[in-house]
């Protein structure tokens, strides 16, 4: 039996190199929105939870606890990103052999970085929490919610590795039944922790940790139940580090990094100066962000949809169905974009009163989404171009998209705060803005055409 008649016979993943492209693409992205909306409803819950039962204290306190695990843990997501896309790539050239290795080397690599992602924010917790200008009173509740966070990292690296190389083969599915087994558990001890313990912070930090294992446990229990398809064992087999795959992700994955950093760095150094104004300016920025991130899960999740398909289809060489998928892609994420702007100018307050009963906070919040109801829209159209940037797989193009990322966010802010004057809103319209120059990098490349004659990861 050859490998791809193998593969077929096992039902992981699906070929998104045939077929009619926006029901793939749909069919697709899916189950990858609701694993994105359930990840994004427990994490609100932690907000929900203790913006209601500790108050404007506790919230500030997870969330400048949680820019530290916020900054390490896109580290798991870009490795992941360079090994998914250099999966995808595999699969639609049919290299099944090469794919296996690959997964193996990509998992391997990334829990070895998850124990130097554990250990940083333990070892400097005061250090960074004084950096980000902590509010005194939400020290204590950081720092407990920074420490005790970062022990899932591991388990946080682990589950994103295994999830890309699922997705790299264009199995979507059973990432939702991962965040579902998350999410349950998240809800459950949070309420326990907080509500019922009274551990404030440190409860919160506790609940979320106990649902990264629960996930990871199961994104093992699955892998180990298809192990034909990946060569899966936990055996050396495996578990080892091939370098000749390696090196090829890292070309891809040491930019991802890059951007990575710049993107968390300029979203700590916004949270930092936003600190700086005070309690409400930070709340209302730490909630806003919250239900921004849930509202952005539409339009993200087809990137990440568009993304894999290209990958594989490019693998395959058909670059036409690549270039539609593009375009269905960048239709279907601004609608989304346009309902979630919609929903930001009509009912701004009973959003942010899920989460807090500071009035100050909720009256702020309604300057901070109207702002938000134009970067929605960026941000959507941006997102929409680097797919296909993210499904080639150019370094130096990877490299040049995050670096304006972070860049580009700091000197909007800059611009905003200190030629017009206007305070913490500035860094509301930094936030809303940044997106613009990437995405015209991420344009100009699409335009160019480059990409149909680029050589792939898969090539290297």
């Amino acid at each position: 039996m050859s490998q791809a008649a193998a593969m077929k016979k096992r039902h992981v993943g699906a070929d998104l190199t045939e077929g009619p492209i926006l029901k793939k693409l749909v069919l697709f992205a899916i189950p990858m929105i609701l694993t994105n909306l359930l990840q994004q409803l427990y994490g609100m819950v932690d907000l929900i939870i203790i913006g209601q039962f500790v108050g404007s204290i506790g919230t500030v306190g997870v969330s400048t606890g949680g820019e530290i695990a916020d900054f390490l843990t896109p580290t798991a997501m870009a490795v992941a990103t360079a090994g998914q896309v250099y999966i995808s790539q595999l699969s639609g050239a049919k290299d099944f052999q090469r794919m296996k290795e690959a997964s193996g080397t990509m998992l391997t690599f990334m829990l070895y970085m998850s124990v130097v992602c554990m250990l940083v924010p333990i070892v400097l917790s005061d250090t960074l929490l004084g950096w980000m200008n902590c509010p005194p009173e939400a020290w204590q509740q950081a720092k407990d919610y920074m420490i005790i966070c970062s022990f899932g990292m591991p388990f946080i690296f682990a589950y994103n590795g295994i999830v890309a190389m699922l997705r790299g083969i264009g199995e979507s599915k059973r990432p939702l039944i991962f965040v579902a087994v998350a999410a349950s558990v998240n809800i459950v001890t949070d309420l326990l922790f907080v509500v019922v313990l009274k551990m404030e912070a440190s409860g919160t930090a506790l609940a979320t940790v106990l649902s990264q294992v629960g996930s990871c446990v199961a994104a093992f229990f699955f892998l180990n139940r298809k192990k034909e398809a990946f060569d899966f064992g936990f055996n050396r087999r495996f578990f080892k580090v091939r370098f000749e795959h390696l090196k090829v992700m890292l070309k891809l994955g040491v930019p991802q990094l890059i951007r990575t950093f710049c993107i968390r760095y300029s979203g700590m150094w916004v949270k930092a100066n936003i600190n700086s104004y005070g309690l409400t300016f930070s709340a209302t920025y730490s909630v806003g962000n919250k239900i921004l991130n849930f509202g952005d899960v539409l339009f993200n999740s087809f990137t990440m949809a568009g993304g894999a398909m290209i990958g594989q289809n490019l693998g395959a060489r058909k670059i036409d169905r690549a270039q539609k998928t593009q375009r269905i892609t960048l239709g279907i994420s601004m609608a989304g974009a346009a309902i979630v702007a919609i929903l930001c100018l009509l009912i701004p307050k009973p959003l942010f009163r899920l989460f807090t009963a500071d009035e100050a906070v909720i009256e702020n919040g309604v300057v901070f989404m109207q702002i938000m109801a134009i970067g929605v829209l960026v941000h959507a159209w941006a997102s929409s171009y680097k797919c296909m940037s993210t499904g080639v797989g150019i370094p130096s193009l990877a490299l040049a998209i995050g670096v304006l990322d972070g860049v580009s966010r700091i000197l909007v802010c800059l611009m905003f705060v200190n030629l017009f004057n206007w305070g913490g809103l500035g860094y509301y319209w930094g936030a809303a803005l940044c997106h613009v120059l990437p995405g015209l990098t991420a344009f100009v490349y699409y335009m160019s055409g480059k990409w149909k004659t680029a050589k792939l990861l898969s090539e290297r």
